[in-house]
């Protein structure tokens, strides 16, 4: 079902579903890499839906900045995707500039000092799953933090410390048991009772920064 997904999922989409949507789509003819997206193994990711689209899957795919960076939003029935693991964001060393190199390795090691495993989001992880151009030299380094409840204490802090030495900003969300997302950087400069955007896969709601650390249930 449509609802067992989350913001951020990647899907892999049945190739002859994909031509069937994409046949509904005349606006997309002829768009660079979008008719061949699934048949060559790409994902897609989970946006935010729409009430429309209610008993359908919202996907979206960014073309890359060669192209026109635009992203493309299409809806899904569900038996025509199905879930993707996740891109840790370890397993993109290959593929990152080699002045990124450094600042991985420490946001790795961060992790691994709070029990988690970062991924990849953004340019980073399109480059790393399709081999096109998505990174640049002023592409921001994209990372999803998932927790299981509480914030660790010092994660955000070290993702401050991180980025102060690195060549590049420092983006991306906290990842709630919920489903939530949050911004790392909102949260980490919010006060304790100060509200900050949380971002689901179907509405945006304002929740406190403290009950948001201490792992609170949305």
């Amino acid at each position: 079902m449509a609802e067992a997904y989350r913001r951020h999922d990647l899907l892999d989409v049945v190739p002859q579903a994909w031509t069937a949507v994409l046949a509904g789509r005349p606006d997309l003819a002829g768009v660079p890499h979008v008719a061949e997206w699934a048949g060559l193994g790409r994902p897609v990711i989970l946006r935010r839906s729409h009430p429309e689209e209610a008993r359908l899957v919202p996907v979206g795919l960014p073309l890359p900045p060669r192209d026109g960076k635009r992203r493309i939003g299409l809806a899904l029935p569900p038996e025509a995707v199905r879930l993707r693991a996740p891109v840790a964001l370890a397993a993109t060393r290959d593929v990152c500039p080699e002045s990124w190199a450094a600042t991985l390795a420490q946001v790795v090691a961060l992790g691994e000092a709070h029990g988690l495993v970062p991924r990849a989001f953004g340019s980073l992880l399109w480059q790393s799953l399709t081999g096109l151009p998505y990174l640049s030299e002023t592409s921001d380094l994209d990372l999803l933090w998932p927790v299981a409840g509480a914030v660790p204490g010092g994660l955000l802090d070290g993702l401050a410390e991180i980025e102060a030495q690195a060549p590049m900003r420092l983006d991306g969300d906290i990842l709630m048991p919920g489903g939530g997302g949050v911004n790392w950087r909102e949260l980490h400069e919010a006060a304790p009772g100060d509200a900050v955007l949380v971002k689901r896969r179907d509405r945006l709601v304002m929740r406190e920064a403290a009950a948001i650390l201490a792992g609170e249930s949305e």
